[in-house]
């Protein structure tokens, strides 16, 4: 089609507004709802101007973009007000409309009172298509929007010409970043390390990142790991003209995510190298081939007929037996069965990284230049490297560390939201533990503040002992305060546990006459000398359900917690208090149905 013919059909639509709106859902990982949808624009579905680049390279061409935008902002407000959709409307707008002379202000809001939107629910998603090259009158333009409602987002962070001045000047509500960093993130830590950036970044700005582009289900596991709440893409939706309203039909089921609460395990599809194996009756002059034409390889998997792993043969070992004087003339017709080592790693795909790395340390012959082996139902997938296991272990150790409690080491609260949050993305079953200790401050007040940081490890050890690293968690907000995660039917004895041995530890901490007369004195807030029991736990417990998880987000969650703990802290001695998440609040909260003394 010419460019004549292209700006003749651009007319046409603009004349009829001959555009279709499809809506993409926006989904809040932790409050399991849809927070709303994008409006996306097609030319007529059977004309060269049906694709959005063509259709707005066209509409800037012609000089009628800001024309094109309203046409398109008009069939969005009025699909989404007949589809009764619920939650916000995210609108297109490339910043060279909004700084356009003919622009006219207030004709969004005159589309809003039209169609009974609320202007609090529609959030200007700020395209970069070309260079904003005066940020003073964007942000002018943008503060219009404020002004009367609206919310801002930046779309596609990282891509284009000025995405993170852009961020830095105007102060987005909402950024997203660019789907080529979110396309194979559970294969690539740099990708995972520019997200990091990116979070950090944005909650020095308290901005909402929203992750878009979202095709697998191992991109959204590590990315609901990393705490990324907002997320979009075809995993969770097609743009489609009538969009699923309901939560299920979005959110892929829990089974699919996979991390564990205590440790981000995912499996192993980003350690694995799609590498040919052998079979085992086959000559050794077809692998002393392959290892010559191909020196970046390292290994070769040997199968039997049933494609079952039984070997391994490693570059170096080959080297080391063909050494050996008239060892190729010797060796060449015999089957790789003869030099294959049969002493070797083989891991299922769905193991975590944490049990893979714990089954190499176990192995005192594994080294760091021999691969292992990946297979799926025990067949043969492929290889792995132990270097890159060392390698995501230690980016592991790292990021825990960067949020682990200083005096502990336990995680701190970037991990405890991130652990709720998978928690509920995976509607399991558990116990959210908030544990407090009785008469900490009176205590470090007499004895010392290191006296009361050794308390402090001293609880710490004895939350450890209690929990499966597997499948529980423990955290340390701050202070002496604590969060622990049970799953299990023997939460109850494994409480009881714990109120028994942080008794006996603690014990060693008093002078001899605190510990015979059972109390210690000390001064209170008032400034008064005060009698206080010796240090015990109260713990509020929230019990949750998979049909709870719905209505419940990690802050709802940890808030319910903290909540339990106050009722607990009213009973004199070791207690809990339990709380069942599906109960109404004043029934949840009722201290005589479910405080117990210990």
């Amino acid at each position: 089609m010419t460019v004549t013919e292209q700006l003749s059909t651009l007319g046409h639509i603009l004349a009829h507004g001959d555009i279709t709106t499809l809506f993409q859902p926006i989904v809040s990982l932790s409050e399991r709802r849809i927070l709303g949808y994008e409006a996306l624009s097609r030319g007529p579905s059977n004309g060269p101007l049906h694709s959005p680049i063509n259709l707005l390279a066209t509409a800037r061409h012609a000089g009628r973009l800001n024309e094109l935008e309203m046409t398109c902002r008009e069939t969005a407000c009025r699909r989404y007000s007949q589809g009764a959709l619920r939650g916000k409307l995210f609108l297109n707008a490339s910043p060279e409309t909004l700084l356009d002379a003919t622009h006219k202000p207030g004709r969004t809001l005159e589309l809003l009172h039209t169609y009974g939107i609320s202007a609090d629910n529609v959030v200007i998603e700020l395209t970069e298509q070309a260079p904003a090259d005066d940020l003073e009158l964007l942000d002018k333009a943008l503060h219009h929007y404020r002004s009367m409602g609206f919310s801002i987002a930046l779309d596609d962070l990282g891509a284009g010409y000025s995405s993170l001045r852009l961020w830095s000047e105007l102060r987005p509500d909402y950024v997203k970043i660019d789907r080529y960093f979110i396309d194979g993130i559970h294969l690539d830590p740099v990708k995972r390390e520019f997200v990091e950036s990116i979070l950090k970044i944005a909650r020095a700005s308290r901005a909402h990142v929203i992750a878009e582009g979202i095709e697998l289900h191992e991109e959204l596991a590590v990315l609901a790991g990393m705490g990324i709440d907002l997320v979009q893409g075809y995993l969770l939706g097609r743009p489609l003209e009538l969009p699923a309203q309901d939560i299920d039909e979005v959110l892929p089921p829990p089974e699919a995510q996979q991390a564990v609460l205590g440790e981000e395990s995912g499996n192993l599809s980003g350690l694995l190298i799609r590498q040919p194996a052998m079979a085992a009756e086959r000559p050794v002059a077809e692998i002393l081939e392959a290892f010559r034409l191909q020196p970046a390889l390292n290994s070769i998997a040997v199968l039997d007929v049933d494609a079952r792993p039984v070997g391994i043969l490693h570059r170096n070992l080959i080297s080391d037996a063909l050494l050996k004087p008239y060892a190729t003339d010797l060796l060449a017709r015999k089957p790789l069965s003869r030099l294959m080592c049969t002493d070797f790693l083989a891991v299922e795909l769905d193991q975590s990284l944490q049990q893979v790395s714990r089954l190499l340390t176990r192995r005192a012959r594994q080294r760091i230049e021999e691969d292992f082996v990946i297979t799926q139902a025990g067949q043969y997938l492929g290889l792995g490297r132990v270097i890159d296991v060392l390698r995501l272990i230690t980016e592991l150790k790292i990021q825990q560390a960067r949020h682990a409690n200083p005096l502990t080491l336990l995680p701190g609260n970037v991990p405890i939201q991130q652990c709720l949050t998978r928690l509920l993305l995976q509607r399991r079953r558990a116990m959210v533990c908030y544990v407090d200790i009785d008469n900490f401050k009176p205590f470090n007040d007499l004895y010392g503040y290191a006296k009361g940081d050794e308390v402090l490890l001293c609880l710490a050890q004895c939350l450890n002992d209690r929990v499966d690293p597997q499948m529980d968690f423990v955290g340390h907000i701050g202070g002496d305060d604590f969060m622990l995660v049970l799953s299990g039917h023997d939460w109850e004895q494994r409480i009881a546990d714990l109120h028994s041995a942080f008794a006996l530890r603690s014990s060693a901490f008093y002078q001899p006459e605190h510990l015979a007369a059972g109390c210690f004195i000390s001064t209170s807030r008032d400034g008064r000398k005060q009698r206080y029991a010796l240090l015990s736990l109260s713990i509020g417990i929230v019990s949750v359900h998979p049909e709870h998880t719905d209505r419940l987000d990690a802050g709802r969650l940890a808030a319910l917690a903290s909540e339990a703990k106050r009722f607990a802290k009213q009973v004199n001695g070791p207690s809990f208090h339990l709380i069942d998440a599906g109960q109404p609040t004043q029934d949840a909260y009722n201290p005589s149905c479910s405080a117990f003394a210990l």
